[in-house]
């Protein structure tokens, strides 16, 4: 009984959020649908959807997961400032907390390296027919249940000290240089990072 109220939970916040998106003027469902089937088509093209990639990039054999990663934050961090200071995106940004984020890390970091996927490339390997992401989607579900009947008496205190919605920008004045340095400097560390690839058949990687 308690799992299915938490499943109407569920339901009742994808109402909510496509709700949001068709109220934003600068959105609707068919752009994120959009970029949703492009984010999935870079993904299969990447293939960091698959286990060697993830499992090689815990290994430190394997590094286009960290080249992609840098280069994609680098680029998005830079386009998505200049989107807010436009007025077309929006952040939410939540509370910083240090013991949450380090024990957080450490399970999601675990998870990865056990499943060889996360958030992003789960759903894609779900299509793909992938039955064990879809065990661990629905393990997901489980344990956001039991994170949210637990959350006061037992993962609250865990999250430790709030430090507020604490910003880079809260160190640095200049806001537009701030975010040209980091994006940029996110995008050398791609280009920077050796090519790396770990394939689980040769010829899958032929220029190696």
């Amino acid at each position: 009984m308690i799992f299915l109220t938490y499943i109407s939970d569920v339901a009742e916040g994808l109402k909510i959020m496509f709700e949001n998106v068709i109220n934003q003027p600068h959105g609707s469902l068919g752009l994120v649908f959009l970029i949703g089937v492009m984010f999935g088509g870079i993904i299969q093209y990447t293939r960091v959807d698959k286990f060697e990639k993830i499992a090689g990039f815990a290994m430190l054999k394997d590094t286009i997961v960290p080249k992609m990663l840098f280069l994609t934050v680098g680029l998005a961090s830079i386009a998505l400032y200049f989107f807010m200071d436009l007025g077309i995106a929006h952040a939410h940004i939540k509370p910083l907390n240090y013991q949450g984020l380090i024990i957080g890390g450490i399970l999601f970091g675990i998870g990865m390296a056990i499943l060889g996927k996360c958030p992003g490339t789960g759903p894609i390997s779900i299509a793909e027919g992938r039955i064990d992401v879809l065990v661990a989607a629905i393990g997901g579900l489980i344990g956001g249940l039991v994170f949210t009947l637990l959350y006061d008496d037992f993962f609250k205190p865990l999250m430790g000290e709030s430090y507020g919605k604490t910003t880079i920008f809260d160190f640095f004045q200049d806001k537009e240089l701030t975010v040209l340095i980091f994006g940029l400097a996110l995008v050398l560390i791609a280009i920077a990072i050796p090519k790396l690839e770990l394939c689980d058949k040769e010829e899958d990687c032929p220029n190696l």
